[in-house]
């Protein structure tokens, strides 16, 4: 996906990306929102490590690198329970006066479903024209404007760049997981499945993530129980105990995608965007990257950390 305008800048699938010299809005109204009262950091599991097969042989999206199979070793580390929320990174903006890439640019990416009928014409991703651009969308007014956080203090924080969310990690004293120990806590040991729980997406007719259903980009129909963001643990956790590893929002990783996509940062998970008729990534498999400046309505983090050294 691409600008209009020929800035050449790439984006990843339902999500747009980098910003192309944008001039920077004025904010007059930024304010610390959310529950800041105590900071607020989200507890981290411990896992053991091991080996397991990471990536799978499904071939949809050739590009991204999924196959082959193949072994790969992880080491002990911890990572939390859920994607950061907005409540967790307000007492990080409450702590720090952080300004985000998209405070400091003026402008993020909304997924124009999400904006009311009467919003005013704007910019859109040429390959992707879902994809808005939205003067004042910042992570504390998701759809721009007059929006807020009102009752979304539970939800993932997005429009965070790679920048913000590695900022938020140091602040909190840990960091972003790197893409095999992200696959690797998804899959919740569970061997070559496709999701978390298993091969089938909707076990029993049960949604366990939160994703779009209906006709994309026209209609969501909500049949999961979500339209936009659900709540950082709105489904059952993994075997790991990882809460929506899939779908509900892109999850940045600490390293470079590959050569075929140099400068770019890995996003694992999916999001509550896709749909197997135009984005098969809300799999443990599944990969996708980004600019590390981008950010969109549709990307939060998960933090994770080393392991607790203790002494006899």
């Amino acid at each position: 996906m691409v600008w209009t305008d020929g800035q050449g800048t790439a984006a990843a699938c339902c999500g747009a990306a980098s910003r192309g010299g944008e001039v920077a809005v004025a904010r007059d109204d930024r304010r610390a929102v959310g529950n800041v009262s105590e900071p607020t950091r989200p507890s981290l599991l411990a896992l053991p490590g091991g080996v397991f097969t990471m990536g799978s042989t499904e071939r949809r999206y050739r590009d991204d690198g999924e196959d082959p199979p193949r072994t790969v070793r992880v080491e002990a580390f911890r990572i939390a329970a859920h994607a950061v929320s907005n409540d967790d990174f307000a007492a990080f903006v409450a702590a720090t006066g952080y300004l985000t890439t998209a405070e400091r640019e003026g402008w993020s990416f909304v997924f124009g479903g999400l904006l009311p009928a009467s919003f005013p014409p704007t910019r859109a991703v040429a390959a992707a024209p879902w994809w808005r651009q939205v003067l004042g969308a910042t992570w504390y007014r998701p759809e721009g404007g007059v929006s807020d956080l009102d009752g979304r203090g539970d939800h993932p924080v997005v429009h965070v760049s790679w920048l913000d969310a590695r900022a938020y990690c140091r602040w909190a004293g840990g960091r972003l997981p790197d893409e095999a120990e992200w696959e690797y806590a998804a899959r919740g040991g569970l061997e070559g499945a496709r999701y978390p729980w298993g091969d089938e997406l909707t076990p029993g007719g049960e949604h366990r993530m939160n994703a779009f259903q209906g006709r994309f980009p026209e209609h969501d129909t909500g049949e999961d129980g979500f339209i936009g963001t659900a709540p950082v643990t709105a489904f059952a956790p993994n075997a790991h105990g990882l809460h929506n590893a899939t779908g509900n929002v892109w999850e940045w990783c600490a390293d470079r995608f590959g050569p075929s996509r140099p400068g770019q940062r890995n996003m694992r998970g999916g999001s509550y965007l896709c749909h197997e008729s135009y984005c098969w990534r809300y799999r443990c498999a599944a990969r996708s990257a980004n600019t590390p400046d981008s950010s969109a309505g549709n990307i939060g983090f998960r933090l994770a950390a080393q392991v607790v050294a203790t002494t006899g």
